[in-house]
């Protein structure tokens, strides 16, 4: 669908963002966006026709004085965003998931899954819970696991809930869109190979998180996670420069339009250069790829509902815009396809 940019406000952040649009049956194309909405095709201004924004993040470093120049620049062919379709701001080649990175989300589970026989107060299980995160915070690893590129949808496509997906849920997330190839990268150093920052709502089915008929196995991403659009990502990638503390952005998502979830990514056990670190020290990142760092608390199995036909979800993170998806259930897409 395209986009209906609100007037009174900025889009997000900063002089600029990157955007993969298009016209509304034609080819997508890469773009600098302004707040107050109005939009530059890339390719003609920078002289190159097969130019994305995957390619464009290949040669961060350089070019980003350019679109900062072009940003500022009135005479040039600026058109507005409105009618446009806004697409997914990148085709990632990796990504990289993390699970269990929200303290008091954990804490929550924590206590909401306490054995039959522990009769202690709940203030007491929640004291517990708590030290127990802030120990793994200062002696454990980050939990990282990996997503497929194939699950990504744009900002505003409709969602298809799989018939076989009994438990789809929510989860709001902030994600790292990386700049610079990374391996083995300290922590000091990991923030230098982002470019900047965009939304993710990583979808699960939580009915097929475990293999009822593996349970040795654990976890299986694969079916949970990866339905084709249980990703949609975006609307822009907003550039580091312009959010000056990724470790204090507001996520909030509305279902319906009832607030669900809505915590700073304060709260986060591992921040986002932990996440890039721990990442780069088992994997080759590479420019265009995500990591997306976790969901605060307030996803449907919290609340004893889960996404169904019809639903409309509404995520935001601070400076960074918002996304609104429709969910559609499977036979519903089929028959009106």
């Amino acid at each position: 669908m395209s986009v209906k940019p609100n007037s009174a406000s900025a889009l997000f952040a900063g002089p600029f963002a990157l955007a993969t649009l298009s016209d509304t049956d034609g080819p997508v194309f890469p773009a600098l966006v302004t707040p107050d909405a109005r939009v530059l095709g890339l390719r003609a201004v920078l002289d190159d026709e097969r130019l994305d924004v995957r390619r464009l993040l290949g040669n961060w470093e350089a070019v980003l004085p350019r679109l900062r120049t072009l940003a500022g620049d009135g005479d040039l062919a600026w058109r507005p965003l409105a009618g446009l379709r806004v697409h997914a701001p990148v085709e990632p080649r990796q990504v990289f998931q993390s699970g269990a990175n929200y303290r008091q989300h954990v804490i929550d589970l924590h206590v909401a899954h306490r054995a039959p026989d522990d009769e202690r107060p709940e203030a007491e299980r929640r004291a517990e819970a708590a030290e127990i995160m802030d120990r793994r915070a200062a002696e454990d690893l980050p939990y990282v696991f990996i997503g497929l590129p194939s699950a990504i949808t744009g900002p505003y496509d409709d969602v298809t809930l799989p018939a076989w997906a009994e438990q789809p849920d929510w989860e709001l997330e902030l994600a790292a869109v990386i700049g610079r190839p990374a391996h083995r990268v300290t922590v000091d150093e990991a923030l230098e190979y982002v470019a900047g920052y965009t939304i993710a709502n990583d979808l699960t089915d939580r009915a097929t998180v475990f293999r009822r008929d593996m349970p040795a196995i654990g976890t299986d991403w694969l079916r949970s996670k990866n339905a084709p659009g249980f990703t949609p990502l975006g609307p822009w990638i907003v550039p580091t420069e312009s959010i000056a503390r990724p470790d204090d952005l507001r996520l909030t998502l509305k279902l319906n339009g009832e607030t669900m979830q809505d915590e700073s990514t304060k709260d986060m056990i591992f921040d986002v250069a932990r996440m890039v670190s721990y990442a780069s020290h088992t994997a080759r990142l590479l420019p265009g790829d995500l990591v997306l760092t976790g969901s605060p608390a307030g996803n449907g199995m919290h609340w004893g509902r889960l996404l169904r036909d019809g639903d409309v979800m509404e995520g935001s993170v601070t400076g960074l815009g918002a996304q609104r998806t429709r969910c559609v259930a499977e036979a519903v897409a089929e028959a009106s396809s």
